[in-house]
């Protein structure tokens, strides 16, 4: 009843686009009341008379607008449930194999490829007046007549709105006269109805099925050949068939809806629009996923790239604050040692003047030795007179004082030379230690920049790290739409087959070295309890 309510309220959509009224909110399922002998055909076509004239293309089609209209009934089937109303291309290509198998054709996936190239991905699907278009235009059909076309269209049209299930003709067994008559039956999901003839006009009679209902294969009498049974409460049908593979076709299509209607499953076709729905959610599920998986890559790969950024920025500014104190060092070491050859210069100039004054001091020692000389030789000479001995002894004590003002003038000089010497070796010490610092530092300024080198060079390996991260991102991505189109091949090949799934057991079993216990937990705890009793009895 839902999918009906969504499907009037598509062809309500429609009626309500072409008379150029505001629909959203107006009609909901909540207000749509749907009774049970509506006869929804007739409301589409409704619906489709005050859409038609306005959206239909005016370009000549191959098909007549009754197959237009029914086109236009699947498309509000198949169409997504989200307003404006749109096909999407896998709603598109199971359409479109649908009709070539009633056709006879085969089916061309290499066209319908090509026609998906060109398919403008800003829309995301084909409406209905562009889908009306592209059937009628022929693009998929081609070698093919009207008349076949149109069957095909009605066969899709039974089967995906009318919910015929499988029709054609056979002979029936009368209840009454008993005597076989030619019958064109049609089977639905809980009815087989049978008319004098395919056009549906004249019916004979219904056979209701339910869960209770059963099918069985008969064998040949009467002269009749592929005979089956279809059992009800009251009544029993006799159907022949026109060959053996009819036959085998009806049973097992007659057996499969009585299983379904136990299950309470929608019939085949309305639940593989369901599962093809729900692989689409997923599909959609899992791209967003990794198109978010992507931005948080392509996210930290610009943090990364950042990050690098600012690196190569600290080492420029690293590498400028160490070319500047490379600079003042080497300007330091130019301005101490023009200041160490200054100062050497000048304590050469010292110890020249002092040479000079030592050598005058050595000449006027000489003079005064010689003079001493003398005096001993006018102390010799004036021996005998007292006076001149006494003013010689007066000069000599004179002169003894003299000299030995002379050597301690020149022990304080000498003292002066060894104070100035020491001064020169702490001055030409500090240097060297001055030096050796700056050395240092520049050592130590060597190896944070080659540290600063490596950081980068790991930021650089992160960066391929995660560009690496996100091509394997994007190869999941491809794979993820690869197996997606081999799940749109197994589902169009398979979407008839349910496999019934039925719960194990839920009362929990232990499991022994020889497989399942013959006691359950509980039992086993209650005669443990009855044992340790006895035991502690005796």
């Amino acid at each position: 009843m839902g999918s009906l309510k969504e499907e009037l309220l598509k062809a309500i959509w429609h009626a309500f686009t072409a008379l150029d009224q505001d629909h959203s909110g107006k009609v909901s399922k909540s207000q749509l009341k749907v009774q049970d002998n509506f006869d929804k055909i007739e409301f589409n076509r409704m619906c489709w008379t005050l859409c038609v004239k306005k959206n239909l293309t005016k370009n000549p089609l191959l098909i007549t607008e009754e197959d237009a209209f029914k086109i236009w009934v699947i498309f509000n089937f198949l169409s997504e449930d989200k307003y404006p109303l749109i096909i999407v291309s896998e709603e598109i290509e199971y359409l479109l194999k649908k009709l070539t198998e009633a056709m006879g054709g085969g089916w061309q996936q290499e066209q319908f490829e090509h026609y998906k190239i060109n398919f403008d991905d800003s829309k995301n699907g084909l409406s209905a007046w562009e889908l009306i278009e592209l059937i009628g235009n022929g693009q998929f059909s081609k070698g093919m007549d009207r008349q076949t076309v149109s069957m095909a269209i009605n066969e899709v049209f039974n089967e995906l709105i009318l919910d015929v299930l499988k029709q054609g003709y056979m002979m029936k067994k009368g209840h009454r006269r008993k005597n076989w008559t030619e019958r064109w039956f049609v089977l639905k999901p809980n009815i087989i109805s049978y008319y004098v003839s395919e056009d549906l006009k004249d019916k004979k009679g219904d056979i209701l099925l339910d869960e209770n209902c059963c099918v069985e294969s008969l064998p040949d009498k009467d002269g009749k050949k592929c005979l089956f049974l279809v059992k009800c409460f009251d009544k029993t049908f006799e159907i022949s068939a026109s060959d053996k593979k009819k036959k085998q076709e009806w049973i097992q299509a007659i057996h499969s809806t009585i299983h379904l209607l136990k299950l309470g499953s929608p019939p085949p076709h309305k639940e593989a629009r369901q599962r093809r729905k729900e692989l689409r959610k997923k599909q959609l599920a899992e791209q967003e996923e990794l198109e978010r998986q992507m931005k948080e890559l392509q996210a930290a790969n610009e943090s990364k790239q950042q990050e690098l950024e600012a690196v190569r920025k600290k080492l420029e500014e690293a590498a400028s604050r160490a070319a500047e104190e490379e600079k003042k060092r080497l300007q330091t070491q130019v301005e101490l040692q023009a200041r160490f050859s200054t100062e050497l210069e000048r304590e050469k100039l010292i110890r020249q003047q002092m040479e000079e004054q030592v050598a005058q001091k050595s000449s006027e020692l000489e003079q005064y030795l010689q003079r001493v000389r003398e005096l001993e030789d006018m102390y010799l000479k004036l021996q005998e007179a007292l006076e001149d001995e006494r003013q010689a002894r007066q000069d000599e004590e004179t002169v003894r004082k003299l000299q030995a003002r002379l050597l301690e003038e020149e022990s304080s000089k000498r003292a002066e030379l060894e104070k100035w010497h020491l001064e020169q070796q702490q001055a030409i010490q500090t240097t060297e230690a001055e030096k050796q610092e700056l050395e240092n530092q520049r050592v130590l300024k060597e190896q944070a920049l080659q540290e600063a080198m490596e950081q980068l060079e790991q930021l650089e390996l992160e960066r391929k790290q995660a560009l690496e991260q996100y091509e394997e991102v994007k190869k999941k991505l491809e794979m993820a739409t690869n197996k997606t189109k081999s799940w749109k091949d197994k589902v169009a090949h398979h979407e008839g087959l349910i496999r019934l799934i039925e719960p194990g057991s839920k009362n929990p079993h232990l499991i022994t070295n020889w497989g399942p216990a013959a006691f359950t937990e509980a039992e086993l705890e209650e005669r443990e309890k009855n044992w340790k009793e006895k035991k502690t009895t005796e």
